[in-house]
């Protein structure tokens, strides 16, 4: 395996990692229920959210229980001097009262001694580990080396509507230089420059939506209505940008062996400062990246808007673009041409026909009225 191909998996196993840990702490969950009552108690606590032969290793002492867990017990445990160390699953307690010992060596700039020891728990173990201070009054959870403080619902929510009202205003961008291209394609148009405004609206607008997915995560119960506005207003940006991807790939890139998979990768790896320069984008796409090429002629091959017509199976919408090799073809073929495609018959292809037309009509009429 390739050193990028294991940073990669490395990133995406810590990733997965930290999302697990969020939402096992979220609120309406038993363990945040716990820790909330810990820090109404003003009792502290350390909690290991984990346990294997490494975690065995560095406990001293305390008590082996194997019980179930619940937030009840989480509190009256956490008064005893000592960690708590629970299973991955969160679903039993089984030691308390432990005195934990991490490796010394392990490097950390926390100060006190239990955020210092939650840390180097966590880097030891890999476990995550929750701190809660009843001096300072927060909940912070050590995981993939990091300390993340845990936010009362009221904050995350008003950084959550912030961040969709941006969304909003992006998607709307969106779908207005999605529909400019549209109708650039119809005529045949379309310069490097607009597939990569495009592109970067979409990737502009995904990153958006990572942000808010986080927030949902973080919030539980409490994010439900800002999920179901976040999937409203995301729905179609995804299966857009693999189309955008697959119609303007260039031929060159392809010879390369890139592909489409590894397009939409590289775009994602640009972060927001690098999304703002359409040189950028451009050269993620496969371009030159130069700028007289972001004026240079393309062509789309059709899969956008076919993907708008109903009940077109991406089969079939393979066949058609393999077949003609452009949307200019496309839109000139006649029905008798169109069922010379395999797997288009006389309905299907008069449906291809009537619905490329439609497409045609409504965003010329966008476009000029």
């Amino acid at each position: 395996m390739a050193a990028s191909d294991r940073g990669a998996d490395k990133a995406s196993r810590e990733e997965a990692l930290l999302r697990a840990s969020l939402s096992a702490i979220a609120p309406g969950t038993g363990l945040r229920d716990g820790l909330e009552r810990v820090l109404r108690a003003n009792t502290g606590g350390l909690i290991v959210l984990g346990f294997d032969k490494t975690v065995e290793s560095i406990c001293t002492g305390g008590f082996v229980l194997d019980v179930e867990f619940t937030a009840t017990r989480l509190r009256e445990l956490c008064k005893l001097d000592g960690a708590v160390v629970l299973d991955k699953d969160i679903t039993k307690i089984v030691r308390a009262g432990v005195h934990l010992m991490p490796d010394s060596t392990i490097p950390t700039d926390e100060t006190g001694t239990r955020h210092r020891t939650a840390e180097r728990v966590n880097r030891q173990t890999g476990f995550p580990v929750v701190a809660v201070s009843h001096s300072m009054r927060l909940i912070a959870m050590y995981v993939n080396g990091t300390r993340r403080v845990l936010e009362d619902s009221t904050t995350v929510l008003s950084r959550a509507n912030q961040a969709l009202a941006t969304l909003e205003r992006y998607k709307l961008r969106l779908d207005e230089v999605a529909g400019t291209l549209s109708a650039l394609e119809i005529e045949d148009l379309v310069t490097v420059r607009d597939v990569t405004a495009v592109a970067q609206r979409l990737e502009m607008v995904r990153l958006i939506a990572t942000e808010i997915a986080g927030y949902v995560l973080e919030l539980g119960i409490d994010g439900r209505l800002l999920s179901l506005q976040l999937d409203e207003l995301i729905a179609g940006v995804e299966p857009e940008r693999e189309l955008v991807a697959r119609d303007y790939f260039p031929e060159r890139a392809a010879k390369k062996g890139r592909t489409v998979n590894e397009v939409l990768a590289d775009l994602e790896a640009l972060t927001h400062a690098e999304l703002l320069d359409l040189q950028t984008v451009a050269k993620a796409l496969g371009y030159s990246g130069s700028p007289e090429s972001l004026d240079s002629a393309v062509s789309p091959r059709g899969y956008r808007l076919l993907a708008k017509i109903p009940r077109l199976p991406n089969t079939v919408i393979e066949r058609l673009v393999e077949h003609f090799g452009g949307l200019q073809k496309l839109l000139a073929a006649s029905i008798d041409d169109l069922q010379t495609v395999e797997g288009v018959g006389e309905t299907r292809a008069r449906s291809v026909r009537e619905g490329l037309s439609r497409l045609a009509e409504s965003s010329i009429l966008e476009r000029y009225v």
